[in-house]
């Protein structure tokens, strides 16, 4: 019996769903875009009011 939430292993390796490949490109995607400018200056403005 199957149930929900389990993965099948074959050979020791856990094999991932199908989602799971995607879900990591979108991940990896978002984190190669580059900061926008605005956020930046952001950061850079909330960091000088705490060192201030």
């Amino acid at each position: 019996m199957k149930t929900l939430g389990t993965r099948r292993r074959t050979g020791g390796r856990t094999n991932s769903p199908e989602w799971a490949d995607g879900l990591r490109r979108l991940y990896d995607s978002v984190v190669e875009e580059p900061l926008p400018d605005n956020f930046s200056k952001l950061l850079d403005q909330l960091d000088d009011d705490a060192h201030g």
